[in-house]
């Protein structure tokens, strides 16, 4: 085997993302039998020793599994918040393997938070040239107006920042006051992205709830509640990402390898 990047093959394993994993590398944390490393260029085989902060892990992995989590409001999406609040993963139940997150969503926001084993199966499903569907409904004060509407579907740009075009479907049956209910799907994800726009119009959002995320849904779960993907949904899923890649004929396709020992 040539091998690969000993920060993707971290990353593989579930540790952390590739880019965290370069940044353990440049910290003197990662050790390839026996040596510590000083560059994430360093190529490994399935037969070398792995170490991250004295211990090993394991590169011959199953495949990458995926979670739904229905993130209720008020939990950080991370493992440890240095201001002391709650986060997705201490609320986790105990029996489930070592997750990291794809994407995040904000403290005030709930719904659909996929968790995976894999840093790689999460970076690809983050990634701006992947563009994958995120579904909202969100609760806006105001009637939002048609041209507004129609401006976020050809993409606005605040303090010189250009966001892309955003689906946005309001809700008629479910009025509440001055309170108005939309469906908003978006393709890129950026921080507070669909607060910032609304806000820009002068619509504050009150509530902000994920119901989709590449295809997968929050159905039934009820806040706090977690379920794997089936594994025939998620190597579809790699499938997918594999062939969006391989239509772009200015990018290298890239593998997104499964790993030895499917789960049936």
């Amino acid at each position: 085997s040539k091998g690969e990047r000993v920060a993707k093959v971290i990353a593989a394993a579930g540790i952390c993302s590739r880019r965290d994993a370069e940044r353990l590398i440049e910290q003197k944390r990662v050790r390839v039998n026996g040596n510590t490393l000083t560059t994430p260029a360093t190529i490994v085989t399935p037969d070398d020793v792995i170490e991250v902060d004295g211990e090993k892990i394991k590169t011959k992995t199953q495949a990458p599994r995926l979670f739904r989590y229905h993130k209720p409001a008020g939990l950080m999406t991370t493992h440890k918040d240095p201001e002391g609040r709650p986060t997705v993963f201490e609320r986790l139940p105990p029996h489930l393997p070592r997750l990291i997150s794809v994407g995040r969503l904000d403290y005030d926001s709930e719904g659909l938070l996929l968790l995976t084993t894999s840093g790689e199966l999460s970076r690809e499903l983050e990634l701006p040239k992947n563009a994958q569907a995120r579904s909202y409904r969100v609760r806006v004060n105001g009637q939002v107006s048609d041209k507004h509407i129609h401006l976020l579907s050809r993409g606005v740009v605040i303090d010189d920042e250009k966001f892309r075009p955003v689906e946005v479907v309001p809700d008629t049956e479910k009025v509440v006051g001055r309170n108005r209910w939309l469906t908003v799907t978006l393709h890129e994800g950026r921080n507070r992205e669909i607060r910032r726009l609304f806000e820009f119009f002068g619509y504050p959002v009150s509530r902000l709830i994920r119901v989709g995320y590449a295809g997968l849904e929050l159905g039934k779960l009820h806040p706090g509640e977690v379920e794997e993907v089936s594994a025939h949904d998620v190597e579809a899923l790699i499938d997918r990402l594999e062939r969006s890649e391989e239509k772009r004929p200015t990018h290298k396709p890239r593998e997104l390898k499964r790993k030895t020992g499917d789960r049936k």
